[in-house]
């Protein structure tokens, strides 16, 4: 079989009118102020290949500029000397002012990374509800915490304080709310922020700031620079920055988490995964096509807790490769800005040629390509054919290292235990999913599945749970009262009875 065609487009990006492209600035103390480095970024579109933006590659006094702000706001009074809910109040209103930007965030970023419009056009939704969710935890921080002595009258009062200032950077695969799910708790607890976004999406977070200045968020709370990776390192080894939350490779948080232990700095890492769907004997096949792409293949494959490595009975092996085949080939590939498109292009050059590399494996390694398995037959843009492949055994380099494109990889399995030491068999633990008719036998096994996150049948994260990763999918977690605590110092006064 074939991959998916590429398609035209339903929406003429020359119709689109995109509110940032080339820009000069930076926002820096309530203010978009021109940058003091000359250098820039390009800013290309994956589907076409053509330059249509660029933005300031910060220098060391642009990252001086923009943490001495952040710095000034959380020292001075303000920000972290107000009340949690009062603070509730500011994230209430910016996400209703995200709201009121859905529309221009999501074509910024479809033509920043190439994800489909049906993908991006949620981005405002799902990042207002992160602040939503956040601004309700107002309570949980004015609640007295005050903890007897176990051995002796007296008590202790454990206050809450804010731990500083915070760097926030995110990667390119979802720029918006992966940028927002730092933000919220960090603004919740009285931090304030430098955002440093991925250097091939630096446009649309630019439409989160200016939410911020229309919620009236303080001048210095929220601060923005864009570079590439010396910019971001910067930012990490700071004097002034406190606390460290990233997502993207596990290369590059290692060297991350190296530099927080030297300069004895918190830090939230969220890396890669390698996933795996169990697929227990009494599954749903049809239930499981019909979650399959999201659950997958969510964003052309450009997401961290996708399950990728589908795990297949033997009994039913034959069933499952021809359900996940006839599933991914039927999937449109083709615009980003088309609303029926599942698959775009792979974001970045450098990774479209890293996701060929791994089908050229695949195939040397003996893998069996069922649809897709090479280059689109496109004139221009970064697309690979959605593609699955099967046969594929536990040593290949298909099924050890994330590819982060569109493709997935089916195994066969004798017994459940098979398949549990399959899916455990990784240094990753972000996700996984279980498929099966039973939901009890299904969570039964799922909890033997070594991973920070695994769902039933489907996969989501809720913005009330932990979501963090185990090995080498990183350290700390995101969401849920756990993810703000990561924003938090504890102070505790003792008072003798």
């Amino acid at each position: 079989m074939t991959g998916a065609a590429v398609t035209g487009a339903a929406v003429s990006r020359d119709s689109v009118n995109l509110p940032y492209t080339h820009v000069d600035d930076l926002f820096v103390d309530g203010e978009w102020v021109r940058a003091i480095s000359d250098e820039r970024i390009d800013v290309v579109d994956p589907a076409t290949e053509e330059v249509w933006a660029s933005v300031p590659d910060a220098s060391a006094d642009d990252v001086d500029r923009a943490v001495d702000a952040a710095d000034r706001a959380f020292r001075g009074a303000g920000w972290s000397d107000l009340a949690p809910s009062v603070r509730a109040e500011y994230l209430l209103r910016l996400a209703d002012e995200i709201d009121k930007r859905a529309e221009p965030l999501s074509w910024t970023n479809t033509r920043e990374n190439g994800s489909p419009i049906a993908e991006t056009g949620g981005a405002a939704a799902n990042a207002a509800s992160i602040l939503r969710y956040f601004a309700s935890l107002a309570s949980y921080l004015e609640t007295p915490d005050v903890r007897p002595y176990p051995n002796r009258p007296g008590e202790t009062e454990v206050h809450r304080d804010p731990i500083g200032v915070c760097a926030l950077i995110a990667p390119w695969n979802f720029p918006i709310n992966l940028v927002v799910a730092k933000l919220a708790p960090a603004l919740i607890a009285g931090c304030t922020v430098v955002i440093k976004p991925a250097q091939t999406t630096p446009l649309s977070i630019r439409l989160v700031v200016d939410a911020a200045v229309a919620a009236g968020i303080p001048a210095g709370v929220v601060n923005l620079v864009t570079g590439a990776g010396r910019t971001g390192d910067l930012l990490v080894r700071h004097p002034k920055v406190r606390k460290v939350a990233f997502t993207g490779s596990t290369a590059v948080g290692r060297r991350i988490a190296a530099a927080c232990g030297e300069l004895l700095r918190a830090v939230t890492l969220e890396l890669g995964g390698k996933s795996s769907a169990i697929v227990l004997p009494d599954a749903d096949l049809d239930a499981m096509s019909n979650v399959l792409i999201r659950s997958c293949l969510r964003n052309t494959g450009q997401t961290c807790y996708i399950a990728t490595r589908i795990l297949a009975p033997a009994q039913r092996y034959d069933e499952v490769v021809e359900m996940v085949t006839r599933t991914v080939a039927a999937a449109k590939q083709g615009d980003p800005f088309d609303e029926d498109t599942v698959f775009g292009p792979s974001a970045t050059a450098a990774q479209h040629e890293i996701v060929l590399g791994f089908l050229e494996s695949a195939r040397a390694e003996g893998a069996r390509v069922t649809t897709g398995g090479a280059r689109a037959d496109t004139e221009r843009g970064w697309f690979v054919e959605p593609t699955v492949l099967a046969d594929v055994t536990p040593d290949m380099r298909v099924a050890r290292e994330e590819i982060f494109g569109p493709v997935v990889t089916v195994t066969r399995y004798d017994t459940v235990d098979e398949a549990v030491a399959l899916a455990n068999d990784t240094e990753f633990g972000l996700g996984g999913i279980v498929f099966g008719s039973d939901t009890e036998a299904a969570i039964a096994v799922a909890r033997r599945v070594d991973s920070g996150s695994i769902g039933i049948n489907s996969f989501a994260s809720n913005h009330s749970a932990p979501f963090g990763g185990r090995g080498d999918s990183g350290l700390g977690v995101e969401f849920g009262v756990e993810g703000l605590n990561a924003y938090l110092t504890p102070q505790s006064v003792h008072r003798a009875g």
